[in-house]
């Protein structure tokens, strides 16, 4: 996390930025300070400080050739820490621009640079460092939603349940907090959010700030999953200016995978989150932008420059699109399954759900690879973990690896021919009921967590009337656009639609959002990168 640059090395930072000494005392960054530079110490030492309740915590000092930041120096967001000289010191101070240059040209400084700041990051969500505290029922529908954001955001946090420490719940109501005020998320340690909302969190973290929306982009790409963020890093490494919006968070449904195994060159497999986390900080280093819980509400596709519209009437306007926007699980035809969902009923197995069920029996719905990655991550903690499955087996829908997996785990146990048909309890899951529909029998269980994993309808409905699709809503690209889809949609260049150009000029589809598409990592990547060639042509025409 903390080397130390050598003479040369720290020669090739300071064409990139000038000298600076400073007293000691000295605070040189402040908290939640917007724009922080980067910062390498030719003499002295810094103190890297976390303040909390007028405490300081210092989390790391730095010595001669060592170097400030973290993934927030790239990404232009506030900063986390206080950077305070301990001694009369001589830095190498560095901006922001300056510096992503600097890690676009420099190949040894790059991997030393980037491997400090996303092993700090790691080390500070390990530690629930930072400056926010969330406070809610581990039973709450809200509390879930906002851990899983700032998980998947990569935001550091520490949480208080309020199912194990009664005193704040006393401590709430003196403040007269209602249920319905809950959870409670304390931001900057200043700033006390009441069941905020996803784009509440951003604004007061301020992780889009300095995006500017008002200029004219190469591309803009909708949806920061696989085939997203590969658009992201091939076109911004290629010198595109390249503007990603997601909805939610980073890795979309591949982001929420327990263990990629099958994906080239991991063979020792690699979590969703870590592939998304990487690409995501790859993005930002080659100079992309990313807007984050920014959901596409529809596109202005009659005039170009494409103009991409959000639901709070804001636009961002491009030459190109790359719709990215993947798809989501099928949900469960029972009654009352918005009651527990994120209180019982998920749609991704992370480390985050695996601590709600530890020592408990789950239930995993669904017969793909999903949801065979899903039963043998769960099975590491779980008693007992049931895979449903309405067919009469895993062998046309799952990879033979997970199946053996699946076969060999002695807590794992398969229901084929068999649905869940009814849910129960108060504020959280209880107990299910599921039916064997050969014989008609039913089983009712006291478990209290399910895993849904049923197939995938595409996020395709923002973009209707724009883009030709087929009957089930995924985007037609390509040879796959008939003769009839172009003369709805008046294709007007002479040139037929290029591979994974949909209908409409210069707006491309990729991953899982697009029809006749693999649902593999694999070939989200791939084709999120060959998109970027074809978006390289239509710049030119």
């Amino acid at each position: 996390m903390f080397p130390a640059l050598t003479a040369q090395q720290q020669a090739r930072v300071l064409a990139h930025g000038r000298s600076r000494k400073v007293r000691s005392g000295e605070t040189i960054v402040e908290p939640n300070a917007q724009g922080i530079k980067f910062f390498v110490v030719v003499a002295g030492r810094l103190e890297l400080l976390l303040l909390s309740e007028n405490k300081e915590e210092v989390v790391a000092l730095c010595g001669p050739g060592m170097f400030t930041g973290e993934l927030n120096v790239l990404s232009g967001r506030r900063g986390l820490v206080q950077i305070r000289a301990s001694e009369p010191s001589e830095l190498i101070e560095i901006e922001r621009e300056p510096l992503q240059g600097l890690v676009q040209t420099d190949s040894e400084l790059s991997d030393i640079f980037l491997r400090a700041f996303i092993l700090r990051r790691l080390e500070l969500i390990a530690r629930g460092s930072g400056d926010l505290i969330l406070i809610g029922s581990s039973h709450s529908l809200d509390t879930f939603r906002i851990k899983e954001f700032l998980t998947r955001n990569y935001q550091p946090y520490s949480s208080i349940d309020l199912e194990r420490d009664a005193e704040v719940q006393d401590l709430l109501d003196r403040f007269h907090v209602a249920i319905t005020d809950l959870p409670v998320l304390i931001c900057r340690r200043s700033v006390v959010l009441r069941n905020p909302s996803n784009q509440e969190i951003v604004n007061c973290l301020g992780l889009n700030e300095g995006i500017e929306q008002t200029h004219v982009r190469d591309v803009i790409v909708v949806g920061a999953g696989p085939a997203g963020l590969a658009a992201a890093v091939y076109g911004a490494s290629e010198g595109l200016d390249v503007l990603v919006v997601e909805s939610n968070s980073p890795g979309g449904q591949a982001g929420a995978s327990s263990k990629i195994e099958n994906y080239l060159g991991f063979p020792t497999g690699i979590t969703g989150k870590e592939l998304a986390g990487n690409a995501y900080a790859q993005a930002q280093k080659f100079g992309a932008q990313i807007l984050i819980a920014k959901e596409a509400h529809g596109l202005a596709c009659d005039r170009r420059p494409y103009a991409l519209k959000f639901d709070d009437g804001e636009k961002v306007t491009a030459r190109t699109v790359v719709i990215a926007t993947g798809a989501m699980y099928r949900k469960l035809s029972l009654e009352n399954l918005s009651e527990f969902e994120g209180a019982g009923v998920y749609y991704g197995a992370t480390h985050l759900e695996s601590q709600l069920c530890s020592g408990e029996e789950v239930v995993v719905v669904g017969g793909g690879n999903s949801a065979g990655q899903a039963a043998v991550f769960l099975s590491q903690t779980a008693r007992r973990v049931y895979v449903l499955v309405r067919s009469n087996g895993l062998a046309k829908s799952m990879s033979r690896y997970l199946i053996r997996r699946i076969e060999e785990s002695p807590n794992i146990e398969l229901r084929i021919d068999t649905e869940v048909i009814a849910l129960s309890g108060n504020d959280h899951l209880e107990a299910m009921e599921w039916r064997k529909n050969k014989t008609g029998k039913v089983e009712k269980h006291k478990i209290g967590a399910l895993f849904s994993m049923i197939g995938a309808v595409p996020n395709s409905a923002w973009v209707e009337g724009c883009v030709a699709c087929d009957g089930a809503g995924f985007i037609r690209t390509g040879s796959d656009l008939s003769k009839e889809d172009l003369e709805r949609a008046k294709w007007p260049l002479a040139r037929a639609p290029y591979l994974l150009e949909t209908s409409l000029p210069g707006v491309f589809a990729v991953g899982d959002v697009r029809g006749g598409n693999v649902k593999r990592v694999a070939s989200a990547v791939g084709e999120g990168s060959i998109a970027v060639a074809f978006v390289h042509q239509v710049l030119a025409e």
